[in-house]
């Protein structure tokens, strides 16, 4: 197809292309076609989340060039669900359809060196760190930041994989090789420094086109074996600490032009609040939004990358997302006798231990946005 106006919202009927099968551009696809937009998925994984409820799909290699070029050619726009993939062949799109966001973003988001050294040239604080690239250069950084401390790969790195905790026992040399032969056999990682955190917070903001921009509401989360647990909406924090999240969001999303959505995740500290990762797409802690907005990440998320008036983020009701993680999917006729329960599950065959199944939304009546 031929790449429509950058300035101009995409009619219904277009196609979006979304690179990634999982649940995220599942949940995508359902709010596209309730806009009327039909959607194609890129991944390399056949019949996946995605794929079963969108138009078409193409099974592909993320660097198969030749693929990825025919895919672009029949979209009218692109975006992506997850962020490890590899940003040539986003920019390789980009010369065939518009990509929102820009595979540069993209670019950003996958590396943690670059998003850290990102943040803190915008003045978002992050808690102390140090590039390592050699067994020496982690043997000086721990030197530097003390233990305990946390070794992670610089990219690939999601739910808890890819990193190694340094604690006065740990070897060096050991961890360097475990984090050498881990994930995508990395040779550069980064090191973060220990820090006293009370607990986790994340912001979704969500940037149009025409540079306005809407963030929904704080949440708090919770990890279970660096995993996401649960997500309360909203997030029992100060009024001040709410404003200050969302305007870590919207300067981040703002300093990298986003036309999408941003999910930024902080630390919350006795002094203040400080950045640990974002990210360029829905985020797994906004599907509470999906019961208890007016309207929810993936709308946002669909009305954005469209050039369309994003909608309002306003939070009608409380609410309290679960994650169903492996066997938990089980639970589903359970959860369902729950009238306040919405149960959504992801369409994967096989429940596996750490494998994100489905969730469930439990909503209440709304309460103040934020604590005293």
């Amino acid at each position: 197809m031929s790449a429509p106006s950058e300035a101009r919202p995409l009619p219904p009927g277009s196609t979006i292309g979304v690179v990634g099968g999982g649940q995220l551009g599942r949940m995508a696809a359902l709010a596209a076609a309730k806009l009327g937009y039909l959607v194609h998925i890129y991944s390399p994984e056949a019949d996946g989340p995605a794929a079963q409820v969108s138009a078409v799909s193409t099974v592909a290699d993320y660097s198969d060039h030749a693929a990825i070029e025919a895919f672009a050619c029949t979209v009218d726009v692109v975006t992506f669900e997850f962020e490890n993939i590899p940003a040539e062949s986003v920019r390789r799109m980009a010369a065939h359809a518009p990509v929102r966001p820009c595979w540069s973003v993209l670019e950003v988001a996958q590396d943690r060196i670059s998003e850290k050294k990102f943040f803190n040239s915008i003045g978002i604080e992050t808690a102390p760190w140090r590039e390592v690239n050699s067994l020496d250069d982690l043997t000086r950084a721990v030197g530097e930041l003390g233990r305990p401390s946390v070794l992670k790969t610089a990219r690939m790195g999601y739910d808890g994989k890819g990193q190694v905790k340094i604690t006065a026992e740990t070897d060096l040399a050991q961890a360097w090789g475990e984090l050498g032969s881990g994930l995508n056999g990395a040779d550069v990682g980064v090191l973060e420094g220990f820090i006293d955190f009370e607990g986790e917070i994340s912001v979704i903001v969500a940037r149009g086109l025409d540079g306005q921009w809407a963030a929904f509401d704080p949440v708090w989360n919770v990890h279970t074996n660096h995993i996401l647990d649960t997500t309360t909406a909203p997030a029992p924090i100060s009024a001040a600490m709410a404003d200050q999240a969302m305007d870590i969001a919207h300067r981040a999303a703002e300093a990298l032009g986003v036309v999408g959505l941003l999910a930024v995740e902080l630390f919350v500290t006795k002094t203040g609040l400080l950045a640990n990762e974002m990210a360029p797409r829905p985020h797994n802690s906004g599907h509470w939004t999906m019961d208890a907005c007016l309207t929810d990440q993936f709308e946002q998320f669909i009305r954005a990358v469209c050039g369309l008036p994003l909608g309002s983020p306003e939070r009608h009701s409380d609410a309290v997302m679960k994650n169903l993680i492996g066997d938990d999917v089980n639970q589903w006729l359970e959860i369902l006798h729950d009238p306040r329960a919405k149960l959504h599950l992801y369409g994967k065959s096989e429940a596996r231990p750490g494998r994100k199944m489905g969730h469930v939304n439990r909503i209440g009546p709304r309460s103040p946005t934020t604590a005293p």
